[in-house]
């Protein structure tokens, strides 16, 4: 049996698992520092206290069960052996005949300590619960503060970012400002906070059609939120945030959703590292430079793809193909059969911006927007959760949120750390 070492359980590592763990001639072992998957796309509303972290998160032993040669791995990537062909992990050492690098990207505060210190990135679930605690925190704090200052700054929410996650995140916000402030918080003044979203583009939704863009513009401007364009977040100190051109926004809540880095893979050549830390890969998603090992989804830079010949966007869909395509070469180059090309069948693109609201662009130029959208972006999103007890649970859950504009999730969960050396 051939030894597969997978780092990273995401779209582009659970499809080659479990694409590739139906042939019996390999050995798997998927590696990530988390013992579940998650869905990325939605952390936004686990941030918002909209649905559960459960409904986005599947273990990955209950993932493998009934997949005998396939195993998981608790750990993150120390160092990339080539020649002993060992991929060392902080919970030890894996051998291998072929390594998969899969691990995605990580936030990119871009030098910025003050931003990495004190905003809040939204990668992770960790960065959604954190952010969740942090929002509601706030609130609490502003119904007793008699400053109307204080209150304004504890209220005030700047998101960094105009891509699909500040987009969606602005877009729940208001609509939990709207819908469920007023409720749960009747002593605070209406319109004692103000929401921002800033980016440094001229438009949101950057990678989308103009059609998307405007739509999103108008949307979150009738909503309430303070779209400020071709401006950069500089500085946040002191509850200070700083923007390119001098302006400053009192705020407890800088959301860091402006840019992405990938991950670091110790050990490959340097020849094969690109702009963005991404991974220089050819037309089978081979590493640069290397013999047996092989980088998929966002961690990659592929030029191959003639109709990407600049790399391809860093999207879900991308990981998803580039996952299963390498589960088909691989027999095949152990057989030492002719491999297929990756090339990406672009399927489209879609943002939530608000309740009711999306916006979707199909290729070829089509477009979509408004409610139709809306259940076309639901149901997309509903596919590729892991578990159909997931699904059923996240369909419940946006069922009543929906319809009542008043999710029951709004709790501050803070774990308590032991002391290992108590007096």
């Amino acid at each position: 049996m051939k030894k597969i070492v997978i780092v990273g359980g995401g779209f582009a590592g659970t499809n080659l698992a479990n694409t590739l763990g139906k042939n019996k001639d390999f050995d798997i072992t998927l590696v990530d520092i988390n013992n579940y998957n998650f869905f990325p796309p939605l952390i936004y509303q686990v941030a918002t206290a909209f649905i559960e972290p459960s409904n986005i998160c599947y273990p990955f032993r209950k993932m493998f069960q009934g997949k005998p040669n396939v195993e998981f791995h608790l750990g993150s990537l120390v160092m990339i052996h080539q020649q002993a062909n060992i991929v060392e992990t902080d919970k030890g050492s894996l051998p291998y005949d072929y390594l998969v690098l899969a691990m995605g990207t990580e936030t990119n505060f871009f030098g910025n300590k003050n931003i990495e210190e004190k905003a809040y990135p939204m990668k992770n679930i960790n960065d959604a619960a954190a952010l969740r605690n942090h929002i509601l925190t706030s609130l609490e704090k502003a119904t007793i503060t008699e400053d109307p200052e204080e209150e304004k700054k504890l209220r005030n929410i700047v998101i960094a970012g105009g891509g699909a996650t500040g987009v969606e995140v602005a877009g729940m916000l208001s609509d939990m400002a709207h819908n469920i402030i007023s409720k749960d918080y009747p002593n605070l003044k209406k319109g004692g906070g103000r929401l921002y979203l800033i980016d440094g583009s001229n438009a949101l939704l950057g990678p989308m059609s103009q059609k998307a863009q405007q739509e999103a513009l108008k949307v979150l401007t009738e909503r309430g939120v303070d779209v400020i364009l071709n401006t950069l977040v500089k500085d946040y100190n002191d509850d200070i945030v700083t923007l390119g051109n001098d302006q400053t926004i009192p705020t407890a809540t800088l959301v860091w959703a402006s840019g992405v880095i990938a991950r670091q893979a110790p050990g490959l050549p340097e020849s094969s590292i690109t702009r963005g830390r991404r991974i220089m890969v050819d037309e089978y998603n081979k590493v640069a430079g290397t013999d047996n090992i092989f980088a998929l989804g966002d961690q990659c830079f592929q030029t191959s793809d003639a109709n990407y010949p600049n790399g391809h966007p860093q999207l879900a869909q991308i990981a998803i193909q580039q996952g299963i395509l390498l589960a088909y070469n691989l027999p095949r180059l152990v057989e030492q059969k002719t491999l297929q090309p990756f090339q990406y069948n672009n399927k489209g693109s879609m943002a939530a911006i608000a309740k009711f609201k999306s916006v979707v662009d199909f290729p070829k130029g089509g477009f979509m927007k408004g409610f139709m959208a809306w259940i076309t972006w639901l149901l997309i999103h509903l596919i590729p959760i892991a578990g159909s007890r997931n699904k059923f649970k996240l369909v419940t859950n946006w069922i009543v949120s929906f319809i009542t504009n008043d999710p029951t999730l709004r709790l501050i969960l803070k774990p308590e750390k032991k002391d290992s050396n108590p007096s």
